[in-house]
């Protein structure tokens, strides 16, 4: 029996190191040597500072930000551990509200989001991407509309011309994948960070 069994055991520990270990390590390795950037994370640094990454967004409130989508990923509470608390984010724990369209949480949040942004420009539609979540919270662009829609109020809270801030949206807006695949974004971490220069 021990002599059918072998060849089964012996190709079961085969093909685990083969597809658990050589394989994996494998395309780590390649990938860090053709794209080394995106291998250790899309890090952006500023002053030798590791500020965030291209891929993950971030919470920017201050008015002289461009703001991105809403997060609606969660964190532990610490005040009890059985519980969760919004977390904007949280790469740890990525996911989307599961809230659908006829929830009335997810209802009273958009309608409270799109009141205050109406309030910020009201000579402008609202773009959908300011008031919705990604699915997985950590959606790091917005779209053109979107950045166009912040401009007034960032070009207030940093005392510049409008135009400048327009054309600094311009220059980083993304266009899409080959051309084919995807739509035009605007990372917002990069649109901050070009900001702040402009504003030196």
């Amino acid at each position: 029996m021990l002599r059918e069994i072998r060849p089964a055991i012996v190709l079961l520990l085969a093909l685990t190191v083969i597809t658990g270990l050589i394989y994996p390590l494998a395309m780590t390795g390649i990938a860090g040597v053709i794209f080394p950037k995106q291998a250790q994370g899309s890090l952006i640094e500023r002053d030798g500072k590791v500020i965030g990454s291209a891929l993950i967004g971030q919470e920017f409130k201050d008015d002289k930000y461009f703001h991105g989508r809403p997060s609606a990923t969660t964190g532990p509470d610490p005040a009890e551990s059985a519980k969760t608390v919004s977390a904007p984010y949280n790469a740890a724990n990525s996911m989307g509200s599961n809230l659908g369209p006829t929830s009335t949480a997810l209802n009273d949040r958009v309608k409270e989001d799109v009141q205050k942004l109406k309030a910020e420009n009201p000579s402008s539609p609202v773009p959908v991407d300011l008031v919705t979540t990604s699915a997985s919270g950590l959606d790091p662009d917005i779209s053109p509309e979107a950045a166009l829609f912040q401009m007034p109020r960032v070009a207030k809270a940093r005392n510049l011309p409008e135009q400048q801030v327009r054309d600094l949206v311009t220059r980083n807006i993304q266009a899409r994948f080959l051309g084919l695949l995807g739509e035009p974004r605007v990372n917002v971490l990069a649109l901050n960070l070009a900001l702040d220069a402009a504003s030196r």
